[in-house]
C-alpha cells in the first residue's frame, strides 16, 4: 500500500511536538546520567590541589616541574544508540488510536530526541522476517526525524519476525558498542541465544509492545480474524467464557516467558501499550539503572 506522504509528515509533526516536550520537561537530564560513554579520555594536566586523588599525579611532569602535577580526565561522552525496530506486519494492529507501529515510532522519537541532545549519534535497523532498512548512526535532530519518518513509513508491512536475524545483522555492521533499543511486539521464537550474544557486546534494552486485545478478547460473539504475517483466517467465538480465558492464560504465560528470558540475560526492559503513555515506563527505567549504577 502506497504511503500518504502528506498524512505522514502530519504525524512525524505530531509525533516530534509531543515527544520533544516530553525530553524538555521529564528526561534532558536523566538521560545523560544514566547512558554513559564508552569511557574515559585525557583532558589536561594541572598542579595538584589539596584533596586531589594522589594515584592521578603525573611522575614525570612532577619531576620536570619540581612540584606536584596531576592528570585531569573526562568522560567520553558520545554514544552510539541504535534503535532496532520491528516492522512485521504484527506491528500493524492497534484496537484504538494507535498501533503498536506508531508506538514504535513515538518511543523512538522521544529516545532519538533525547539522544541527539546530548550529542549522540542515532541509527536504526528495520526488520520484519528479513532486514527492510539500515540507517548508520548520525548526529543531529533531522537524523532523529529521520527515523521516525521511516519506522512510520513502513508501517503497511505484512512480513513475518525474524528477531534473530535482525540481531545478527546488527553485530555484523555495529562493531563499536552501542545502546541498543530492541523495539517489537516479540511474537517470535529462537531468538533466546542471539540475544544473549548481542547484550554481551551491546547495551541492550528491549521495549515489548503490546495491545490490550491481545491480552483480553471482548465478548462480541462470533469474529472471524486475520494473523497479519501469516494471513491464516480463523473463526473465534467470543461469547465463549471458556475461550477468552484461555486466550487470557496464553497471552499471560507468553508474557511471563519473555519476562523470565529478560530477568536471565540480564537485559533491561520498557513494557509498552497502545493505550496508555510510556514517559512514566522509561523514567522507571532510568531510576533502576540510577540506582544500579550507584551500587556498583
Amino acid at each position: 500500500m502506497a504511503v500518504d506522504t502528506k498524512e505522514l509528515m502530519k504525524q512525524v509533526g505530531r509525533i516530534r511536538v509531543v515527544t520533544k516536550r516530553l525530553v524538555d520537561e521529564h528526561l534532558s537530564g536523566e538521560y545523560h546520567s544514566v547512558f554513559k560513554g564508552q569511557g574515559i579520555e585525557f583532558d589536561e594536566v594541572r598542579e595538584y590541589a589539596p584533596g586531589d586523588d594522589i594515584r592521578s599525579i603525573d611522575w614525570n611532569v612532577t619531576a620536570r616541574m619540581g612540584h606536584p602535577y596531576v592528570k585531569r580526565f573526562s568522560e567520553e561522552r558520545e554514544l552510539t544508540v541504535v534503535f532496532v525496530v520491528d516492522i512485521s506486519g504484527s506491528q500493524c494492529f492497534g484496537s484504538g488510536h494507535r498501533s503498536k507501529a506508531e508506538v514504535a515510532a513515538e518511543i523512538t522519537c522521544l529516545l532519538a530526541l533525547s539522544a541527539i541532545q546530548n550529542a549522540d549519534k542515532v541509527g536504526l535497523v528495520l526488520f520484519s522476517d528479513r532486514i527492510d532498512k539500515s540507517i548508520p548512526p548520525r548526529k543531529g535532530r533531522t537524523a532523529a526525524m529521520r527515523l521516525v519518518r521511516e519506522v512510520l513509513a513502513a508501517e503497511e508491512t505484512r512480513h513475518g519476525t525474524d528477531i534473530a536475524a535482525a540481531l545478527r545483522f546488527l553485530n555484523n555492521v555495529q562493531k563499536r558498542r552501542a545502546v541498543v533499543f530492541l523495539i517489537s511486539d516479540f511474537m517470535d521464537e529462537g531468538y533466546e541465544p542471539q540475544l544473549r550474544i548481542t547484550a554481551r557486546k551491546h547495551d541492550v534494552i528491549c521495549c515489548p509492545i503490546h495491545d490490550p486485545r491481545e491480552i483480553e478478547l471482548p465478548n462480541v460473539g462470533l469474529v472471524e480474524v486475520e494473523d497479519p504475517e501469516t494471513h491464516q483466517l480463523m473463526l473465534l467465538d467470543t461469547a465463549s467464557a471458556a475461550l477468552r480465558r484461555r486466550f487470557r492464560e496464553q497471552a499471560e504465560y507468553s508474557t511471563r516467558l519473555t519476562n523470565e528470558m529478560f530477568r536471565r540475560l540480564k537485559v533491561d526492559n520498557i513494557h509498552l501499550s497502545t493505550d496508555r503513555p510510556f514517559v512514566d515506563e522509561v523514567r522507571k527505567l532510568f531510576r533502576r539503572r540510577q540506582l544500579r549504577a550507584r551500587r556498583a
